[in-house]
């Protein structure tokens, strides 16, 4: 008799899976999660995660960014199935209302001007897709990024990010891409003459969850302003309720040239990216050229129903604060944490609920993240910097959650103590 996903057993099943990672999708990868004790994900709703054993998992790794809503969530599923029956993806020759739909409720909600959608299918998509634009429209070809900045791993984007270690296989990138530290506006500022854009994340995710001093953002749009550069906001994984408000760049009131968005637009459902500008940054790139950048995918039918379902998800219930809410209890009960483990744990930062724990020593996140699983609860590293422990769950998160979140992480962080404790006293 079979069994889930066709299987005879949970455990065949496990075999199937990582014999198929092993020879046929990602070899050290397979290796990587085996050793790490990693199981198998077949089933997910809301805030909850089940494995192959059916086992539950209050998930704090969210996708990275991507579940906003948890997983599943019924009206946009429900959008995406009433869509389903009607078309699934656009033949590309005629007008897509959903497209138009979107495009219209995403000049409401951006701030300011920005008014003209362009729709990919993932961050890097988006990224790319900004980073063309910007030299269209400046008719210049540097680009400043920030160090640990990190935009996407396609070719342009992975120029702009800012760790070497995902660069170096693929030299030489994207030429005339120069780097600056976050969150320094001075160091920007030497860097914009001539410059096509600034690209930058208003809160860094995989670069550890750095939040920039307070008005950095108004410095960098008042830099660019002056220089002639164009400001990109990259909100992939901070837009969209992520940081409490609505957008990352609304905690300095700026308006960028061009925002980016992915990850939770769709409120993990269908994958879509967009890249949303200021009309006259587009007409200067494309306003006699509509085909210059096109995508075959982007922008489906589908994806837009989820979109527009999950935009009215995040207004119907209060979401934005609720992740306000709830990223102040997250981030003050993993200070408490810090203070009680100064000999594992660093800091502990953040903006809403996207939320970093930063370690003494990057070894430690081999004993916590296991011992978090243990515990029923998913978290996850930062790509940049492995010595910080990202909490990141989704928006619909309840106060009663993310107190079983905080046990969990107490737990790692006590097992990580012991473990240093005993490597101490071997030493001696």
């Amino acid at each position: 008799m079979k069994t889930l996903y066709g299987a005879d057993s949970p455990q065949a099943l496990y075999d199937e899976t990582y014999e198929n990672y092993r020879r046929f999708l990602n070899p050290p990868l397979a290796r990587v999660m085996k050793i790490s004790g990693s199981t198998i994900e077949v089933r997910a709703q809301g805030t909850t995660i089940w494995d192959h054993n059916g086992k539950a998992y209050l998930d704090f790794a969210g996708g990275y960014g991507v579940f906003t809503l948890g997983h599943s969530h019924p009206r946009v599923v429900a959008a995406v199935h009433a869509q389903l029956e009607l078309m699934s993806l656009a033949g590309k020759t005629m007008f897509d209302p959903l497209a138009g739909r979107l495009a219209r409720e995403l000049a409401r909600i951006t701030p300011g001007d920005l008014e003209i959608s362009f729709f990919g299918n993932s961050g890097t998509e988006a990224v790319e897709g900004a980073l063309k634009l910007a030299r269209a429209a400046t008719k210049r070809s540097k680009i400043v990024a920030t160090h640990d900045a990190f935009h996407g791993k396609t070719l342009g984007a992975l120029s702009a990010s800012g760790r070497a270690a995902f660069k170096s296989a693929y030299a030489p990138l994207v030429p005339e891409i120069v780097h600056v530290p976050f969150g320094d506006a001075d160091a920007l500022a030497a860097e914009l003459d001539d410059a096509a854009a600034f690209i930058v994340e208003p809160v860094q995710g995989e670069g550890g969850v750095h939040v920039p001093p307070l008005g950095y953002l108004a410095r960098a749009r008042e830099l660019c302003d002056r220089a002639g550069a164009l400001l990109i906001a990259d909100e992939i994984q901070t837009g969209l309720g992520r940081c409490g408000m609505p957008f990352g760049c609304d905690r300095d009131g700026v308006v960028p040239d061009v925002m980016t968005l992915a990850k939770g637009l769709s409120g993990g459902v269908v994958p879509i990216g967009a890249y949303i500008a200021r009309p006259s940054v587009w007409n200067a790139a494309y306003g006699n050229a509509p085909l210059m950048h096109t995508s075959t995918f982007g922008g489906s039918p589908l994806a837009c129903a989820a979109a527009l379902a999950a935009l009215e998800v995040l207004r119907d219930e209060n979401l934005i604060e609720n992740a306000r809410l709830r990223g102040e209890q997250l981030l003050t009960g993993a200070c408490r944490i810090v203070s009680e483990y100064p000999s594992v744990l660093r800091e502990a930062r953040g903006l809403g609920l996207l939320v970093g724990v930063e370690l003494t020593n990057e070894g430690y996140g081999g004993t916590i993240i296991p011992e978090m699983l243990k515990a029923g609860v998913t978290a996850a590293w930062t790509l940049n910097q492995q010595r910080v422990i990202r909490l990141e769950p989704p928006l619909i998160v309840a106060p009663d959650e993310i107190e079983r979140a905080l046990e969990a992480l107490r737990a790692g962080v006590h097992a990580a103590h012991e473990r240093l404790g005993t490597l101490q006293s071997d030493s001696r």
